[in-house]
């Protein structure tokens, strides 16, 4: 019965209305929020996973994955915007879980959501630093190989091939630094976030603009390549197959709009502006995507594409025409792919402060100083998710992520169904339409690209949630904060 148990929507809705020095500051306006689910969004996706996913997957074809993926984000968009104004608090999908499948599917759905937003933050520095090494490299500063890339390539299942590299020094970096800034302050955060996505929009659209004047349509052709059999993994590549593969692969690049959700404890006016902040920074996003992977594609052969930076290698084609653009690419990712990172930090942390709230982790996780952060929680994120970017490749931490926010919007999109069906007395301040049809769209959607994905990826998620287990029975089972409530209360679901 504990196991089942669900925090009860009074105490959800208390914590909305809490104010004081030991909780978090209302600071965020519905502007900050559309900026916070662009930074996050636009990052490695466009920068990096647009490129490696054409060139593994779906080909020129990867334009349609964006838009399938798109879709998909779209039902769960409008799911999270109906939970973000009726449960105003910090957590995201691990607090409305809680409040509507129970205790032990909000533990498994948070243990994703590191998935998602740990090994996302780790993902975006492995791109930074490729960015950031070809910055540097470009001024005359040589980063050598064994201090700039990851010690270690996945092959198959869990098996590991040494590269001979130490360890990639500027992905551990970027996450410390970003760490910093967010335990400064969430109004400083907001500034800094703000400022950077302006320069790394500004930087996709030039390219965008000035690379279709450069498309050779002939790189188009066959728009979706002949479907192959990959030798090493078994899996089906390019055809529709990859298309599908293809879009559960580069769903890791829509995770940004969600991060929104976990603001919802420090947003001025949560019950209007958070809607706004999921849905705006979504679609804008998403026509980004589509027009990137038309030029990039476009611009040089898509086999080409499976590098660590290939909007640089997209761009550099072309040849003296845009090397104008070629450092503008370069500064503008490496500086953009920071807020990218910011974003994912700072999700994380939140839902670290909200498990611990809840006594599933321990309490120095809830812990705000002065400024009003949760600065032991953004530390420990940080230096987890440094050493995972600093170690491993971003190909294997890409897939792994898609599957972690794959099945946590499975579960938002069943969790709003479920509240409608159980509690339509809740006010609710925004209302996904006709969601006796979107909801249940979304939870098939992301349930079809989860199964898409490869294998290995299948035997990994297995083993982490393995470890999830032993820790949430460990320790969470033991320590949670509601679970007392369940001897007083002959119903505690409602």
């Amino acid at each position: 019965m504990k196991l089942f148990f669900k925090k009860p929507l009074d105490v959800l809705l208390a914590q909305a209305g809490e104010d004081g020095a030991h909780t978090l500051r209302r600071g965020l306006s519905a502007f900050d929020l559309v900026v916070l689910g662009i930074g996050s969004v636009i990052g490695a996706g466009i920068f990096v996973l647009t490129g490696q996913a054409a060139a593994a997957h779906a080909g020129p074809a990867i334009m349609l994955s964006f838009i399938l993926a798109g879709v998909v984000c779209a039902f769960a968009a409008l799911c999270y915007a109906e939970l973000a104004s009726m449960i105003p608090v910090a957590g995201s999908a691990y607090t409305y879980t809680y409040a509507t499948i129970g205790e032990f599917l909000a533990w498994i759905i948070a243990w994703d959501l590191i998935l998602e937003y740990l090994l996302a933050a780790s993902t975006v520095s492995v791109g930074w630093s490729g960015y950031f090494v070809g910055l540097l490299k470009d001024v005359g500063v040589v980063i050598p190989p064994e201090f700039s890339q990851a010690p270690f390539t996945a092959v198959a299942g869990f098996h590991f091939r040494p590269t001979g590299a130490i360890l990639n020094v500027p992905a551990f970096g970027i996450i410390m630094f970003i760490a910093w800034i967010l335990i400064m302050g969430i109004t400083e955060s907001a500034f800094f976030n703000n400022v950077v996505v302006a320069i790394k929009v500004t930087v996709v659209l030039l390219v965008i603009i000035f690379g279709f004047l450069y498309v050779n349509p002939a790189n188009w052709i066959p728009f979706i390549p002949p479907q192959t059999t990959d030798v090493a993994t078994g899996m089906s590549r390019f055809g529709l197959p990859g298309i599908f593969t293809g879009a559960g692969v580069i769903f890791f690049a829509y995770i940004g709009f969600e991060t929104v959700s976990t603001a919802a404890q420090e947003a001025k006016n949560p019950q209007r502006d958070m809607p706004i902040g999921l849905i705006v920074s979504l679609a804008i996003c998403t026509v980004l995507y589509i027009l990137m992977s038309l030029v990039m594609t476009g611009l040089v052969p898509f086999e080409r594409l499976n590098v660590p930076a290939p909007v640089y290698v997209a761009v550099d084609n072309v040849g003296p025409q845009l090397a104008w653009l070629k450092p503008v690419v370069t500064v503008g990712a490496t500086i953009g792919l920071g807020s990218t990172i910011l974003s994912l930090l700072y999700g994380q942390s939140r839902i670290f402060y909200a498990m611990s709230r809840d006594g599933l982790l321990p309490p120095m996780f809830s812990r705000v100083g002065k400024r009003r952060t949760p600065w032991a929680g953004t530390l420990i994120t940080a230096a987890f998710a440094g050493l995972i970017g600093g170690l491993f490749p971003i190909g294997l931490l890409g897939e792994l992520v898609s599957m972690g926010t794959l099945l946590a919007f499975a579960l938002i999109c069943g969790g709003v169904f479920y509240l409608r069906v159980k509690h339509p007395e809740i006010p609710r301040p925004f209302r996904t339409p006709f969601y006796q049809v979107i909801a249940p769209l979304g939870v098939l959607a992301c349930l079809y690209l989860v199964f898409s994905l490869p294998r290995d990826t299948w035997i990994r998620l297995f083993a982490w949630m393995a470890v999830g287990l032993v820790v949430y029975f460990g320790y969470a089972y033991r320590h949670s904060r509601y679970h007392n409530r369940v001897q007083s209360a002959p119903t505690p679901a409602e």
